[in-house]
């Protein structure tokens, strides 16, 4: 009999153990606990010491409301020029609304992963491969504006956005340097072929200014040969006599280039050389 009554008292003295630990509960600082009675939503319990009815009431969800950190993971963004990049991101959230939190989405956190995820893709979708690389903060922009409302939804503010990481993919890198590669071998033979067109230009304007200094030269030597010409007319009067002077001097010069020849050569001359050139006037009139 003693023993049934000392069962008894262990199981009452339990019972009420468990019933003061139920009804008794301690909110941490940084948390809120929504309570449920009888499966509907009853209070939120804010930090500190407070007192529910056991069974009755039950704690449902303990909401973290300080700043909460949430890694995107790295997903593959094709851009507007069909190129593919690499990116991720870290979302900074606070819950302002735990009722909304816990009953407004299945899992808050994982809802604002696949809409930064969604809305990343959107907005680099709409950009051309280049520009991608190099807005990093317009896209942070865009993305915390666009994701905000939905947020508000859920009872969330988004206090931040970063993108860690913002990079072509393998395949785009290789084909990015192979891109790189066929662009300077191109403005390497534009280069090639502008300097041999130049050349070919000065060498072409040497010539021709060479043809027209050569061409003066020429004149200049008639023009001289005409004055010396009509001066030796004046001076002996004879008609002759400027045509004996250009033989004259013709036939000199090509003496001179006889002698300065490395050949051994004999020259033989006419002993009377005026007349040798008449000679030559007399063949030429007949």
């Amino acid at each position: 009999m003693g023993i049934g009554i000392t069962i008894v008292l262990v199981a009452l003295f339990a019972l009420v153990a468990i019933t003061i630990a139920k009804g008794v509960r301690v909110v941490e600082q940084g948390q809120e606990w929504v309570v449920e009675r009888l499966g509907k939503y009853y209070k939120t319990l804010q930090p500190g010491l407070h007192l529910i009815i056991p069974y009755i009431d039950r704690v449902a969800y303990r909401v973290v409301t300080k700043d909460i950190i949430l890694d995107v993971a790295e997903q593959e963004v094709i851009t507007r020029d069909n190129a593919v990049i690499l990116t991720n991101a870290l979302a900074f959230i606070k819950v302002t609304d735990t009722v909304k939190a816990v009953y407004g989405v299945t899992d808050f956190a994982e809802a604002i992963r696949n809409l930064v995820q969604t809305t990343l893709r959107s907005i680099i979708g709409e950009m051309e491969l280049d520009s991608a690389l190099s807005s990093r903060e317009q896209i942070k922009a865009r993305l915390k504006e666009s994701i905000a409302d939905e947020a508000i939804d859920w009872g969330l503010t988004v206090k931040s956005v970063e993108i860690q990481d913002i990079k072509p993919s393998e395949s785009m890198v290789r084909a990015m340097e192979l891109q790189a590669s066929a662009e300077r071998e191109r403005k390497a033979m534009v280069t090639r072929a502008e300097g041999e067109k130049t050349a070919m230009i000065l060498e072409s304007e040497g010539r021709l200014e060479s043809a027209r200094r050569d061409a003066e030269a020429q004149v200049t030597l008639a023009a001289s040969a005409a004055t010396a010409i009509e001066k030796v007319t004046q001076a002996v009067h004879d008609r002759d006599a400027p045509m004996l002077f250009l033989l004259g001097e013709k036939y000199i010069a090509a003496l001179e280039k006889l002698a300065a020849s490395n050949n051994g050569k004999m020259v033989i001359l006419p002993a009377d050389l005026p007349e040798a050139l008449r000679g030559l006037i007399g063949a030429r009139r007949s």
